[in-house]
């Protein structure tokens, strides 16, 4: 990227963990962008979010080829995708900005099409799926319901990870120091109105995806309580049909000793009564304890990553 290049700056941000058997296919679809793009300088912004396999060894052989292209961001450990994708946005010059899984399960030529909506003027771009050659567990569709229900009815069905936003919108984003988050939902949240492109998800050629059920786990727990009233609802409609349950017992029971005198049964409904009542205030001490613990990390103030180094991309 020249100093002098009165060229616009289009950077794309790919989080980098495990993918060494997915770069050196990757890489070469991404820089061969800058041939369809001849107005733009194209700068990939890779964040090796601590891998323990050849990945950063790859990233700095590519490095070496096209040292104006690439900005390498190394992270001490492994932080998350969230985390990662927030280091790169750091580091990203560009006038627009994309991100993308280093897989390229989305189609990566569709940022053509995103390019050409941000010219005409739209802050904010979605590749937004509407089918999936990999599937969907049933895990990720009711994750993404729940999002489409209790954030926003205009959020897509399918959930998206890849989108083009305008350098202002990064600005707000980085403005938010806010841990335990998701990014993509955080966009969303901005309130910038959204150009909706359909894509259509593929298959994974190559390697295996990391987003094993625990981070998927978190990465809903964070959603849920960061940007939705969900949990403290069900909190309540739970304690709601508890307490309507136990007064009907208590009715029925009554009723039952008034119109043939029979007693209540014995210890087993207090004992099945007590499990029930005591798994809800269980219950609820780990939702209370969740929204504690998210209290405290804003406190510390602990950032969301660490960098241990970065290589940007080299000036003319």
């Amino acid at each position: 990227m020249s100093a002098l290049s009165s060229n616009k700056v289009f950077s794309i941000v790919i989080p980098v963990f495990h993918n060494e058997a997915n770069l050196d296919e990757t890489l070469p679809k991404l820089l061969a962008l800058k041939e369809k793009l001849p107005l733009y300088d194209l700068e990939l912004v890779l964040v090796d979010d601590g891998s323990k396999d050849r990945s950063y060894q790859i990233l700095t052989d590519w490095k070496k080829r096209f040292p104006k292209e690439l900005t390498i961001v190394k992270l001490t450990r492994n932080f998350g995708q969230n985390p990662a994708i927030l280091a790169g946005l750091r580091h990203a010059r560009g006038n627009c900005i994309g991100i993308i899984s280093a897989d390229l399960q989305e189609p990566h030529e569709t940022f053509l099409k995103m390019i050409a909506l941000w010219e005409q003027g739209a802050k904010y771009v979605m590749g937004v799926r509407e089918g999936r050659k990999d599937g969907l567990s049933p895990g990720s569709w009711l994750y993404w319901r729940l999002v489409h229900l209790f954030f926003s009815r205009d959020f897509p069905k399918q959930g998206y990870d890849f989108c083009l936003l305008d350098k202002s919108v990064l600005g707000e984003l980085n403005r938010i120091n806010e841990r335990n988050t998701s990014v993509f939902t955080l966009l969303f949240w901005l309130g910038y109105q959204p150009q909706m492109i359909p894509i259509v998800r593929s298959k994974r050629i190559r390697g295996k995806s990391k987003n094993h059920f625990g981070k998927r786990l978190r990465i809903a727990i964070d959603t849920f309580i960061g940007f939705t009233h969900l949990p403290v609802r069900i909190l309540t409609a739970t304690s709601l049909i508890l307490g309507l349950t136990a007064l009907l017992h208590l009715a029925f029971l009554l009723t039952r000793y008034l119109v043939i005198g029979a007693g209540p049964e014995g210890w087993m409904t207090i004992v099945s009564l007590l499990l029930i009542i005591g798994s809800f205030v269980l219950f609820g001490l780990g939702i209370a304890g969740e929204y504690l613990w998210r209290i405290l990390d804003e406190v510390r103030g602990r950032p969301s990553f660490v960098v241990d180094s970065v290589f940007p991309s080299k000036e003319i």
